[in-house]
């Protein structure tokens, strides 16, 4: 057997990953059934408890001119502010400390808080994953958003389950749309008027909401619309790029601010009677929040707490009786209220307020203050109403949304029970139907017990409200009702719709337990086939795998599994997931203090492991920053560049010097590679990749000057992803050169192939730096010193335990080396402002170059700025831990090179199967979808990566190699 037959073992694994992987994900990320059905008017039948035996004089239960509910308005205006934070729109009173950010839309909390007011603030929670996608998806539905749909944020399918824009369309209603592009994406034939703009370039602030400007004012005034959708994203998008804190998002703030101002001057301007929004209702609205660094996508509060403004200008709204007991949250001064509302009751809301059936699969309640804007029973102005027309206004309110909820019942859980024909058809309402059907198509469903419970909830609260209403048809008008038996009817409704949300959560997402089992199985496989190589290409390097050594421990050995042990087992727990930069770091430092130990039993390479240490100490620094999630982004740091270390910033010194540093870090790279050129004998191809690096980082420098304006390049034509866009070029040439040089070179022997791998390695690594480092941002050549010191030190380190102790080493290789390497990548991911949650990746990076979105081109540079210096570049970089004495007697470079391989793939691999393990046993966890599956991702998306640069390393330093080792062929073909 050849060479060949080693390297088809890491394609073999490598496919064996990608099957185990697809199993246990069909197990684990199994999605919500979307049924094909869809409302119509006819189906609330006029024989059902809503409709029926209604009090003499009441109109609330006529169906003249109605649908499922009458129409409370006539005209919609959404306004859609992407990532608006509660603390955007909320008074200061409402927070201990008053931040730069806060009371910049004051013309909302002035018509929210005043006196007689026809508008409220609401605190919003909306529903993990927080990405726009998905949010959208959730509030027009009325359902859940799915996890796995995370992925097609950057390519929204259309929905094709009911939807509210559906309903609206169907029933005759006009919808106009502007901004955001992704509303097209999702109802591509919905819109009589869309002006889309598009939305993925979070450098662009200004696009999105100019075209929304421009056309909102116009369309205001006119006449063939019924619902106007207007999303603006330009917070979004100042929050990715420079964070909550910065001039750009207050800038932002306040144009949005004076947009509203002039939004409602014009609706009011027309809202008198016989106007053309007489009875327009205004909804300002946010779809998820941010946190201080701009980032969104998890459960956290900051992310999931958003605000919605509701306003109506047909006449102040009907009184909200104390009867309902509506909790909500009071200022610190207790003059003002804020209560809260879930998104997930959005579109269930709408639709009352419209008139339109509720979306077949909407399992939200009506929001009785959101509803109360809108329906008045009794005119509050009037101030001669006395006390009996009150009352008499304010149990007709209640009877009225007693009512509605009937409906919303009857919308909801006949879609969610199966056997519905164990109960008189006529007496159920909507809810049920979609928990019936839903039970019925899906292959998860509800167990008996789940039906049991919410069907005897219903009959219960279905019971209760026909012996209200047959009391309300004996009487001659509505004022015989009691406040207090519509408030336990409505309280049970609620009750009801509330228990079937919380069983939807609980259950939306079922998982295969016998997939994800066999998904973990094959990983174990792996990690066997991982064993038995690691077994034969030690054995062919002419050092049989013997744990003992002769006899003797390798106590780097027993360290290096123990490390690896400790790290499996904190996946295990959420906390240390949290922590795992930390956790990888502190594991670092302590295999550091092996080394010194070794340094100083050796008296030798004191200087290395001193310098590793305090390399150590300070990424733990900088992963103290990631972790607390207030990483910068390379746009924040130019705009604040020492936040971070508390220095004044008025001191302009201290800025230039944040500014400078970069540069001055480019400028030692670029001399240690001439360096390496003029004082190594490297082939003409290796010494113009050098060269090419050499020019492309100072392009990078001058680029980073031009933003700076230190040296006015702009000025000079020079356009901001010209500069980008060439280095990619370079790179990407400097690929392709040294990728054909080694198919049109001959094999070469032992001795020639140490050095050609060596500088082969140096070259690869040289052209990946250049557009790792761009991407990265100014941090970038801060990382590569950091990388190129923690590496020196590490390969320095290899051989240090045998020479130290005397005790031969049990592989060809030191594990202990490799386990440190692994955990150093580990430590640059985070060091890097990452973190295993999709508001840890940074957009920003996709568009440096560039400012149009194509999702191929954006994904791989984001795929770039996420594992660059984590994967591409410490895999590419494992040959220098072969540059020791004595390399020619242990078969390098063929076997040898494939063994440090093989040891990181298995190291790799066995950390995602603990992680699997982690998700398949929390998978009932709180944090499950907040914390373990984003984990979950990152690790299996990071395992794909690693296999797939291994299989190219491994063809490109060793597939035009002749390797001379005698016992190679074998050791492996047996």
């Amino acid at each position: 057997m050849k060479k060949w037959r080693t390297l088809c073992f890491f394609w073999a694994i490598m496919a064996l990953h990608a099957v185990a992987i697809l199993i246990f994900t069909r197990g684990f990320l199994l999605t919500r059934t979307e049924l094909p059905f869809h409302s119509n008017c006819s189906d609330v039948s006029k024989e059902s408890p809503c409709f029926s035996n209604s009090p003499q004089g009441s109109d609330v239960n006529s169906t003249e001119g109605r649908c499922w509910t009458k129409p409370a308005i006539g005209r919609l205006v959404i306004i859609v502010l992407d990532a608006i934070r509660f603390d955007f729109v909320a008074p200061s009173s409402f927070f201990k400390e008053k931040k730069p950010w806060m009371d910049r839309l004051p013309v909302l909390q002035k018509l929210a808080f005043g006196e007689g007011s026809s508008a409220r603030i609401f605190k919003a929670i909306a529903d993990p994953p927080t990405t726009s996608l998905q949010r959208l998806k959730g509030l027009t539905t009325g359902g859940l958003p799915t996890f796995i749909d995370v992925g097609n944020s950057f390519g929204a399918p259309a929905i094709v389950e009911d939807n509210l824009i559906h309903q609206l369309v169907e029933n005759g209603k006009r919808v106009v749309m502007m901004g955001d592009d992704t509303w097209v994406q999702l109802f591509p034939h919905h819109f009589r008027k869309s002006y889309p703009f598009p939305s993925f370039n979070v450098k662009d602030l200004h696009t999105v909401d100019n075209g929304c400007i421009d056309n909102l004012l116009p369309t205001l005034y006119e006449e063939d619309w019924d619902v106007l959708i207007a999303h603006f994203l330009g917070v979004d998008h100042a929050g990715h790029i420079f964070g909550v804190d910065s001039a750009p998002m207050i800038e932002k703030l306040e144009q949005y601010n004076g947009v509203l101002e002039k939004v409602i001057d014009a609706l009011e301007s027309q809202s008198r009677p016989g106007g053309l929004h007489e009875n327009t209702y205004l909804l300002v609205m946010g779809d998820h929040g941010q946190t201080l660094n701009g980032d969104h996508g998890g459960g956290s509060p900051e992310e999931v707490e958003t605000s919605t403004f509701a306003m109506s200008f047909r006449r102040p709204p009907s009184p909200i009786v104390p009867e309902l007991d509506i909790p909500c949250e009071f200022d610190l001064e207790r003059r003002s209220c804020i209560s809260n509302f879930q998104q997930l009751d959005f579109a269930a809301t709408v639709s009352a307020l419209m008139g339109i059936p509720f979306p077949f699969g909407s399992i939200g309640h009506v929001n009785p203050e959101m509803y109360a804007l809108a329906v008045n029973t009794g005119n509050s102005e009037d101030n001669s109403m006395g006390l009996d027309q009150y009352e008499l206004a304010s149990k007709e309110w209640l009877l009225n949304y007693a009512n509605v909820l009937c409906v919303n019942t009857w919308q909801v859980i006949s879609c969610l029970i199966d056997n519905h024909h164990i109960f008189n058809l006529l007496h159920f309402i909507k809810v049920k139907r979609y928990i019936d059907i839903y039970s019925a198509s899906s292959m998860i469903g509800f167990s008996s017990e789940d039906i049991s419970r919410i069907a005897d909830m219903y009959t219960k609260a279905e019971k209760t409200y026909r012996q209200i209403k047959d009391n309300a048809s004996h009487r001659s008008k509505s004022n015989d009702l009691s406040p207090s038996s519509l408030k336990h009817q409505i309280d049970a409704y609620v009750k009801f719709l509330n228990s079937v949300a919380e069983l939807a959560r609980s259950k939306w997402t079922e998982f295969n337990l016998p997939m994800m089992l066999v998904g973990i199985g094959m990983m174990l496989m792996s990690l066997f086939t991982h064993v038995f190589v690691i077994y034969r290409l030690s054995k062919a390097c002419g050092v049989p795998f013997n744990p003992c050594g002769n006899s003797k421990i390798s106590l780097g050995l027993v360290f290096a599994s123990i490390i690896v042990m400790i790290r499996m087992w904190s996946l295990f727990s959420n906390s240390y997931i949290l922590e795992e930069g930390k956790v990888a770091n502190f594991l670092l430092a302590t295999s550091g203090l092996v080394m010194l130990r070794y340094s100083i039993m050796r008296r030798k390479m004191l200087l290395e492991a001193g310098l590793f240490l305090i390399l150590v100490a300070i990424i733990r620094f900088t992963i103290e920053i990631g972790l607390s999630k207030q990483a910068a982004t390379s746009a924040f740091l130019h705009f604040n560049p020492s936040w971070m270390l508390g220095i004044d910033t008025s001191h302009h010194v201290w800025t230039h010097i944040f500014e400078l540093l970069p540069m001055l870090a480019l400028l030692l790279l670029v001399h240690l590679l001439y360096k390496a050129i003029t004082g190594s004998s490297f082939g003409a191809i290796s010494k113009i990749t050098l060269l090419g690096t050499i020019f492309s980082y100072i392009l990078i420098a001058m680029q980073w000057a031009s933003e700076n304006k230190m040296l006015g390049l702009a000025s000079y034509g020079v356009g901001r992803n010209t500069l980008p866009r060439i280095i990619y070029a370079i790179g990407f040439g400097q690929i392709l050169l040294l990728i054909l040089s080694k198919l049109s070179c001959q094999e070469k022997a032992v001795v020639d192939c140490r050095r050609s791998i060596i500088s082969d390695s140096l070259a690869m690594l040289s052209a990946w730096s250049s557009t790792v480092i761009i991407i990265s941002g100014q941090q970038g050549p801060l990382v590569a010193l950091a990388t190129l010191i923690g590496g020196y030190c590490i390969v320095r380190f290899h051989d240090l335990e045998g020479n130290a102790s005397g005790t031969p080493l049990v592989l060809a290789v030191n594990p202990l080396s490799l386990t440190q390497w692994c955990l150093f990548a580990v430590c640059l991911f985070f060091c890097t402002g990452h973190w295993c949650a999709f508001d840890g990746l940074r957009y920003g990076a996709a568009f440096i170059g560039f400012d149009e979105f194509v999702l191929v081109r954006q994904a791989i540079l984001l795929t770039i700025d996420t594992f660059g210096f984590s994967h591409i570049i410490p895999i590419f970089g494992l040959p220098f831990l072969l540059l020791t004495a004595g390399d020619e007697k242990k078969g390098f470079p063929f076997a040898r090179l494939s063994l440090v391989y093989m040891i990181y793939g298995f190291i790799t691999a066995a950390t995602v199967t603990a992680t699997l393990l982690c998700v398949m046993v929390h998978r009932r966890h709180l944090m499950v979808w907040g914390l373990f599956a984003p984990k979950f991702v990152f690790d299996v998306v990071g395992l794909m990566l690693t296999d797939v640069l291994i299989c190219v390393a491994s063809l490109y330093f060793l597939g035009r190699t002749r390797d001379n080792t005698p016992a190679h062929d074998h050791a492996i073909g047996n």
